[in-house]
C-alpha cells in the first residue's frame, strides 16, 4: 500500500523503488546526524566563545577547506568513489565518538571548539556533496528529474528527525551522549552505501565503466575556470553561501541576545531548524516536483534569492528577531527543497569524471572560501566600522542582485551544455563541421575555377556569376566559349548576354555550327542583344536559313520577341510560320517536334493551346517533358492545370516543378487553390506543397500556412515538410507562430487519439492470443496486425510533424538535434534530448508536448510499456468510431477491412454510415464489410 502510494506520488517506476528507498535512508541518516551535531556545536561555540568569535571561525573554515580539498582531490583521482565515501564516514564516526568522550570529561573549550566547529562545517558540505555525486552515478538524467524530489525528502525528514531528537534529548541526556547517538546513526550509512553500490553501480558497471574511472588529471580549480557552466555554478554557490552566512550571523546574533542559557539556545535552534525542515518537507512533497518539472531549473533557482530579498526588505523596515526568523525561514525552507533539487540538476549534463573532480571542490572549498569572505565582511566591514545590523540586511540585498545575475547566466550555459551533449551523442557536430578555407579572394578563386575547374565546378560558378552579373569576368567567360562541353558553352553565352559587352564575340559563327538546339537559341538571343534599334536584319538572315535547326531557333527567338510586339508578329507572319512548322511535324524527327513545341510555348498564342496540350500524351518521354516545360513557359492559368496531374509520375515530377518555375510566382495561389478546393485527386495534391515550397517566398509561406490544417494527413505532412524546408533555407521569412502553436496542439490531440486506439488494438490482440474462446481467423489476425502497423506509422509521422512545426517556433537547428537524439538507439542520447527539450519548451506547449516526447522514447508496441502511459483506453467500438472519423484514408480502409473479417453485427450501423462516402475506395471497402456483416438469407 505504502509502496504503491510512493510510486504514484513520486512517479517511481519498476526496479527503482528499493534503490530509491536506500538512497533516501542514506541521506536521511547523514542529515539527521548533521542536525544533531550542528545545533550542539553551534550552541557550545556561542556560549563559550561568544558571537564575536564567529567571523574568525568562518575564516578558519575557509583556510581548512582549501587544505582539505587538496588531499580530497588527490584521493578521488586515485581511489574509487566508494572507498573515499567509506573513509569519510569512518573518520566522522571516530571524531563524533571523540567529541562525546571529551564532552563527558568536560574538557571542550578554546581550540577544541574551533576544531569541532570547523569539522562540522566541512562535514555538512562534504557528506552531502558525496551523496549527490553518488546519486548522479546511480541515476540517469530522466530518473534524476523524477526521483531527486523523493530522495531529497529523505534529507528533509532527516533534518526534522535530527532537530526534534536533539531538542528532546539534549535536556534529558546531555550534549555528550547525543554525540554517541549521532555516531551510531552514521554507522548505518556504511552498509547502505555498500548495498547501493552493489545493486546499482556494480551491476551497471558495463554501462558506466567509463564514468567510474577518472580520466581527468587537471586541478579542480582549472577545470572549473575552463568551463563557463561550472564557473557560474561556483559563483552561485559562493554568493549564496555568503548570503546564508550573513543570514546565519543575524539569526545567531538576535537569538543569542534573546537566550543566554546554552540549553535554551540549543532548544531554540533545534526547534526552528526542525520547523524549517518540516515546512521544507511539505514543499518538497507537494510543490518541488511540479515547480522544477513544469517551470524548469532556471525559474526554480530564482525562488530562494527572491524569498531572501523579500525577507531582507522586511528586516529593513522591522529590524527585530521575527523579521530575522522570516529571512532564515526563506533560507532554510527553500534551500533544502526547491533550490536543492534545482541546484543538483544543474550538474546533470556534465560528464561524471568532471563532476567527481569538481563538485566536492565547489561544495567544500568554494563554500568554505565564501564562508571566509563572509567572515571578512563581518570582521572588517560590519564590526570594523561598527555598523548596526541593518547594514547587513542592505548587504544581503546587494548580494542577492548579483546572485540573480549568475542564475541568468548559468541557465544559458545549462541549455548550451545539453545541446553540445546531444551534438556529440548524435554526431551532429561532425555533420555540421565547417570546411577549412584559405584566404583567397573571391575574384581570383572564380577565375581559377574558370581556368582549371571541372565541368560541374565551372557550371556552378557560371550560375553564381549570373546572380552577381560582374563585368570583370567578361573576358574569362568568353574564353569558356571554346570549352569542350556544350553545357559550359551554353551557360557562358547566356552569361555574356547579361554581361552586355560592348563588342560581340567573334566565336558566334562557330557556336551556330554546333548541333545543339538550346545553344543555338542562346547564341541567336546573344546576337539579337546587339541589334538594339532594328532586329530585322537578324530575322531576315536566319528565319530562312538553309540549316533547319538555325531557322527553327530563329523562329523561337521571333516568337519570344513578338510576345509584346504586334508589328513584329505581323511583319514576319508569325502565326503562318508556326502553322507551317506544325504541318511538317509528321515528316520530321523528334528533335524537330520538340523545337515546334518550344515555339508553341514561348509564343503563348491561344490559337495553338489545344495543339500544345495534345503533345502531353505523346509516346516519347522526351517530347512529353518538352511539352510540360513549354506549357510552363506559356504562363496560361488554364493550360498549366493540365500538367499538375503529372506530379504523380516520378519521371515527370522534376520537369513539372521546373515548368512551375518558368510560369513564375503567380502560380502559387493557383496551386494553393488546387488543394483547398480539391481540384485534383488526393495522390496529386500531396505533391503540391513541395511545388509551392520550391519558390521560397513570402507568398509560398502564406499559401502553405493556409493549407496547414488540411483534413488529409498526407497533405498535412507534406505542408509541414515544405514549411520546414523554407525555414531552413530562408530563415528571414516570417511565420505566424500563433497558428503554428495551434496546429501543434491539434497534433498533440491526434497523437493521444492514435495512442489510445493503438492501446486498444494491442490489448485485444493480446486477449485473442491468450484468453479468447472464439476462434480467430488468420485473416482477422493479419488485418489487426496491419492496422497496428498503420497506427504505429501514424505516430512516427505525427512526431515528425510536431518536431518540424517546433522548428518553425524555435531555433530549427536546436529542434533538429533534439529530434535526432530522440530517434537515436542510444538511451543516453534519448534522455539528453528529452531534458534538452524540457529546457527549450515553455508554458502550455511544454505541458502538452513533454509527455508525448517521453512516450515516444518508449516501445509503444509493447503492452507492458503502454501500461505505463496514463490515458483513457477506449472500447473497440469507440476505437473504430474514432479512427473512421479521422482523415486518414489508409486507416479508414484498414478499419473497414478488419470489421469485415470480424463479422460482428454490432459494427453494422457504423459501416452503413460509409456506404455513400465520397471516396470510391471507402465505399468499396464499406460495401464489402456490410456484405460480410449482413445476415445471410437462406
Amino acid at each position: 500500500m505504502v509502496e504503491r502510494l510512493i510510486k504514484k506520488i513520486f512517479d517511481v517506476r519498476e526496479g527503482e523503488f528499493k534503490v530509491s528507498l536506500w538512497m533516501l535512508a542514506y541521506i536521511f541518516l547523514v542529515i539527521a546526524v548533521l542536525l544533531i551535531i550542528k545545533p550542539t556545536v553551534n550552541a557550545l561555540f556561542l556560549s563559550e566563545l561568544g558571537i564575536e568569535q564567529l567571523p574568525f571561525a568562518f575564516l578558519l573554515v575557509a583556510v581548512t577547506a582549501v587544505a582539505t580539498s587538496y588531499f580530497y582531490s588527490r584521493a578521488v583521482s586515485k581511489f574509487p568513489l566508494k572507498k573515499v565515501i567509506e573513509t569519510t564516514l569512518i573518520s566522522s564516526i571516530i571524531i563524533l565518538i571523540g567529541l562525546g568522550i571529551l564532552l563527558s570529561l568536560n574538557v571542550v573549550s578554546g581550540i577544541l571548539l574551533y576544531f569541532f566547529y570547523i569539522w562540522v562545517a566541512i562535514y555538512a558540505v562534504l557528506s552531502a556533496s558525496q551523496f549527490w555525486v553518488l546519486a548522479n552515478l546511480v541515476f540517469n538524467i530522466r530518473e534524476a528529474k523524477r526521483l531527486f524530489g523523493f530522495i531529497g525528502s529523505g534529507a528533509i525528514i532527516g533534518g526534522i528527525f535530527g532537530g526534534y531528537l536533539t531538542s528532546i534529548l539534549a535536556p534529558l541526556i546531555g550534549n555528550e551522549n547525543l554525540m554517541f547517538v549521532a555516531s551510531l546513526l552514521l554507522f548505518f550509512c556504511i552498509p547502505l552505501l555498500r548495498k547501493i553500490w552493489h545493486i546499482r553501480v556494480k551491476k551497471n558497471g558495463s554501462v558506466k565503466k567509463h564514468k567510474t574511472a577518472s580520466n581527468i588529471s587537471e586541478a579542480p580549480l582549472r577545470l572549473i575556470l575552463k568551463s563557463k557552466h561550472l564557473t557560474y555554478i561556483a559563483c552561485i554557490v559562493s554568493v549564496s553561501v555568503v548570503v546564508a552566512k550573513l543570514v546565519d550571523y543575524l539569526f545567531s546574533e538576535f537569538a543569542s541576545t534573546a537566550f543566554t542559557d546554552a540549553d535554551e539556545l540549543t532548544a531554540f535552534f533545534a526547534f526552528w531548524f526542525s520547523t524549517f525542515n518540516l515546512l521544507s518537507l511539505v514543499i518538497q512533497l507537494f510543490f518541488t516536483h511540479r515547480i522544477v518539472g513544469i517551470w524548469g531549473v532556471g525559474f526554480s533557482l530564482l525562488l530562494l534569492p527572491l524569498g531572501i530579498f523579500g525577507g531582507s526588505m522586511l528586516f529593513l523596515m522591522l529590524p527585530e528577531l521575527s523579521a530575522v526568523v522570516v529571512i532564515k525561514a526563506m533560507d532554510g525552507v527553500l534551500k533544502q527543497s526547491i533550490h536543492k533539487s534545482a541546484s543538483e540538476l544543474l550538474t546533470l549534463p556534465l560528464p561524471f569524471d568532471l563532476k567527481n573532480r569538481t563538485k566536492s571542490f565547489i561544495d567544500v572549498v568554494v563554500d568554505s572560501l565564501a564562508t571566509g569572505i563572509a567572515g571578512c565582511l563581518l570582521i572588517f566591514v560590519v564590526r570594523g566600522l561598527d555598523l548596526p545590523s541593518i547594514y547587513i540586511g542592505a548587504l544581503i540585498i546587494a548580494l542577492v542582485c548579483l546572485w540573480l545575475y549568475f542564475i541568468y547566466k548559468v541557465r544559458i550555459e545549462y541549455y548550451k551544455t545539453f545541446r553540445s551533449n546531444l551534438e556529440m551523442l548524435t554526431d551532429s557536430s561532425k555533420k555540421t563541421k565547417k570546411i577549412s578555407t584559405t584566404k583567397v579572394s573571391v575574384v581570383s578563386g572564380m577565375r581559377t575555377v574558370f581556368a582549371n575547374g571541372t565541368e560541374a565546378q565551372i557550371l556552378f560558378m557560371l550560375d553564381k556569376l549570373m546572380e552577381i552579373n560582374d563585368k570583370r569576368f567578361a573576358a574569362d567567360v568568353e574564353q569558356l566559349l571554346g570549352h569542350q562541353s556544350n553545357k559550359v558553352k551554353l551557360s557562358a553565352i547566356q552569361n555574356l548576354y547579361f554581361l552586355n559587352s560592348k563588342t560581340m564575340t567573334a566565336k558566334v559563327s562557330e557556336l551556330l555550327l554546333i548541333d545543339d538546339r538550346e545553344l543555338t537559341i542562346a547564341t541567336l538571343a546573344y546576337i539579337l542583344s546587339f541589334a538594339h534599334k532594328d532586329k530585322s536584319f537578324v530575322f531576315d538572315a536566319y528565319l530562312e536559313h538553309y540549316n533547319e535547326r538555325i531557322a527553327m531557333a530563329a523562329l523561337y527567338c521571333l516568337a519570344r520577341a513578338a510576345k509584346n510586339n504586334y508589328s513584329l508578329k505581323q511583319r514576319y507572319g508569325l502565326v503562318d510560320r508556326i502553322s507551317k512548322a506544325i504541318d511538317k511535324i509528321n515528316d520530321r524527327d523528334d528533335s524537330y517536334k520538340e523545337a515546334v513545341i518550344e515555339i508553341l510555348g514561348i509564343a503563348n498564342l491561344p490559337l495553338f493551346y489545344n495543339t500544345l496540350g495534345t503533345y502531353l500524351y505523346d509516346d516519347i518521354e522526351h517530347v512529353v517533358r518538352t511539352t510540360i516545360k513549354a506549357i510552363g513557359t506559356a504562363t496560361d492559368s488554364f493550360l498549366v492545370q493540365l500538367i499538375i496531374p503529372f506530379l504523380v509520375q516520378k519521371k515527370y515530377r522534376s520537369t513539372v516543378m521546373e515548368a512551375f518555375k518558368l510560369f513564375g510566382p503567380t502560380i502559387i495561389p493557383l496551386l494553393g487553390k488546387q488543394v483547398q478546393e480539391r481540384k485534383q485527386p488526393l495522390e496529386v495534391l500531396r505533391f503540391i506543397p513541395a511545388a509551392i515550397q520550391s519558390f521560397h517566398s513570402k507568398e509560398s509561406v502564406h499559401q502553405l500556412l493556409g493549407i496547414l490544417t488540411d483534413n488529409d494527413l498526407t497533405v498535412r505532412v507534406e505542408v509541414v515538410r515544405a514549411l520546414s524546408a523554407i525555414r531552413a533555407s530562408h530563415p528571414y521569412l516570417k511565420f505566424n507562430r500563433y497558428k503554428v502553436v495551434s496546429v501543434i496542439f491539434d497534433e498533440c490531440k491526434l497523437h493521444h487519439q492514435t495512442l489510445s486506439a493503438m492501446h486498444t488494438q494491442i490489448i485485444i490482440s493480446y486477449r485473442n492470443r491468450t484468453k479468447s474462446k472464439k476462434e480467430i481467423t488468420d485473416a482477422e489476425r493479419d488485418a489487426r496486425t496491419s492496422l497496428l502497423e498503420l497506427l504505429e506509422r501514424r505516430l512516427d509521422t505525427g512526431l515528425e510533424r510536431i518536431f518540424k512545426l517546433l522548428g518553425l517556433r524555435y531555433q530549427q537547428k536546436d529542434v533538429a538535434i533534439a529530434y535526432e537524439g530522440l530517434l537515436s538507439q542510444k538511451q543516453e542520447a534519448q534522455q539528453n534530448a528529452i531534458e534538452f527539450l524540457d529546457n527549450l519548451l515553455t508554458g502550455e506547449l511544454k505541458r502538452k508536448l513533454l509527455p508525448i516526447i517521453e512516450e515516444s522514447a518508449m516501445d509503444i508496441s509493447s503492452e507492458e510499456e503502454l501500461q505505463k502511459i496514463k490515458h483513457k483506453i477506449p472500447t473497440e467500438l469507440e476505437c473504430f468510431k474514432l479512427l473512421l472519423q479521422s482523415n486518414d484514408l489508409k486507416i479508414k480502409l484498414a478499419v473497414l477491412y478488419l470489421i469485415a473479417q470480424q463479422k460482428e453485427p454490432k459494427f453494422l450501423p457504423m459501416v452503413e454510415g460509409h456506404l455513400n462516402d465520397p471516396d470510391p475506395k471507402i465505399r468499396s471497402f464499406a460495401l464489402n464489410a456490410f456484405t460480410s456483416l449482413s445476415p445471410q438469407k437462406p
